[in-house]
């Protein structure tokens, strides 16, 4: 492993991971976020999501 130069250095940028960090955790609470407005508000009080997963609300 070699050490890197400035120029090198002065290129490397970060925050990427928590970026995408970010954005799932978004993107699972609009998802919880959906499911509990399906379930609260129906009627029937069903939802599915794909890959089998199953909510019922009596």
């Amino acid at each position: 492993m070699s050490r890197l130069s400035n120029l090198e250095l002065s290129n490397v940028v970060g925050g990427e991971a928590i970026t995408l960090g970010a954005v799932m955790a978004i993107l699972a609470i609009a998802i919880v976020s959906v499911i509990i407005y399906k379930l609260f508000l129906s009627e029937t009080g069903k939802a599915q999501l794909p890959g089998g997963y199953k909510f019922e609300w009596k």
